[in-house]
């Protein structure tokens, strides 16, 4: 991971934990449990997506996107109307 992504976690992380501060004086436990779990999931998604558009994608999968043909069946050809 490229030290940008881990600035963007670091961000991430400490945005949360102030949140979670603020809001744990009014939030039940079990309240807080939850939404720190999904707090996780939006953390891994978010860094998911930053990943998947930063990242190149590898030469080898990028070449073979570009040489592929799509490849049709009967069922795709024109029907002649009358």
């Amino acid at each position: 991971m490229s030290r940008d992504g881990e600035r963007v976690i670091e961000l991430i992380n400490e945005l949360g934990s102030r949140v979670g501060n603020v809001l744990s004086d009014m939030v039940p436990p079990a309240a807080q449990v939850h939404l720190l779990n999904a707090q996780r999931e939006l953390i891994t998604a978010l860094m998911l997506i930053y990943e998947n558009r930063v990242a190149p994608e590898p030469v080898a999968r990028r070449a073979r996107r570009g040489r592929a043909a799509r490849r049709t069946s009967r069922r795709d050809r024109k029907i002649p109307v009358e």
